[in-house]
């Protein structure tokens, strides 16, 4: 069994986008931990972080953002919630930043994975540790076994076969986290428009009768990638993925336990049970 991180307080948590980093900072509130936001401007909800301890820094302000990690005596630091991957030339940099460019832009040139690992490595040179949510929130992944009443059946589990071993295979590529299988036929990958897209695109092919098979056959699957740090950027499921699922017209989805968010949990199990789809946690 996988050792359990030792989380010290304060903990630094850089919030993007979306309800995730106030999920994680309320999960270590209830531990008795503290957390300190770091919220990205222009990205991160101005309304959920004034719940909490924080200060807000813009993307580039690499110099700041150390400082003010030092200065609330945040040793451990995570990258929590959504953000559209940047461009060089739309971050203005602080002179930290720019004392450590050569790095930034080795961490640029690859997918999101190797930026974010890149960008890891910056601040565990300034003497930082990283963490993710598996450290931080384990109570937020997605657990292991058939979580809805319905259950996948043969068909079914055949496509959820044949979806991790083609996101297996695309792990080399950094790209997409998910792919939709229908009765062994790979009908989508996720691209960098990301999970809802994805099925929304699968539900237009229905529409447009490029895709035949019946509703209520085919599987979104969702993993991480094989060589992906799982501190960073782990595949994330909610209320409105089910939701995307159903009009899909798929017949359920499965991720990987212990490495999915799902912070939602309770509720998308409700929506899957409304629309009669199933919800698998497979083993990692």
């Amino acid at each position: 069994m996988e050792k359990s991180l030792q989380i010290s307080s304060p903990v630094g948590l850089v919030a993007g986008g979306g309800v995730l980093p106030f999920a994680v900072a309320d999960s270590l509130i209830a531990r008795g931990i503290v957390p300190v936001v770091f919220a990205l401007k222009g990205v991160c909800d101005p309304d959920s972080a004034a719940r909490f301890r924080h200060h807000w820094i813009s993307i580039g302000q690499f110099g700041r953002l150390c400082r003010l990690l030092h200065d609330e005596g945040c040793r451990q630091l995570a990258f929590i919630g959504t953000l559209v991957r940047p461009t060089l030339s739309e971050i203005r940099m602080d002179l930290g930043a720019l004392r450590v460019l050569p790095r930034i832009l080795s961490a640029f040139r690859g997918g999101d994975d190797h930026l974010l690992s890149g960008m890891g490595r910056l601040f565990e040179r300034e003497g930082f540790q990283m963490v993710g949510i598996r450290d931080l929130a384990p109570d937020l992944l997605m657990p292991e076994g058939k979580l809805a009443r319905i259950a996948p059946d043969a068909d079914a589990e055949a496509d959820i076969v044949k979806g991790r071993r083609l996101l297996a295979a695309l792990s080399p590529f950094d790209i997409g986290q998910a792919a939709v299988v229908i009765d062994g036929h790979v009908v989508a990958v996720e691209d960098i428009e990301g999970t809802d897209a994805l099925l929304a695109r699968v539900a237009r092919l229905r529409t447009e009768e490029r895709i035949r098979a019946r509703v209520g056959r085919g599987v979104l699957v969702k993993a991480p990638k094989e060589t992906q740090d799982l501190r960073f950027d782990l595949p994330a499921t909610g209320l409105r993925t089910v939701e995307g699922v159903a009009k899909a017209g798929l017949a359920g989805m499965a991720t990987v336990a212990g490495q999915t968010i799902a912070a939602d949990l309770q509720e998308m199990i409700a929506a899957a049970d409304r629309a009669g789809l199933f919800i698998v946690g497979s083993p990692p």
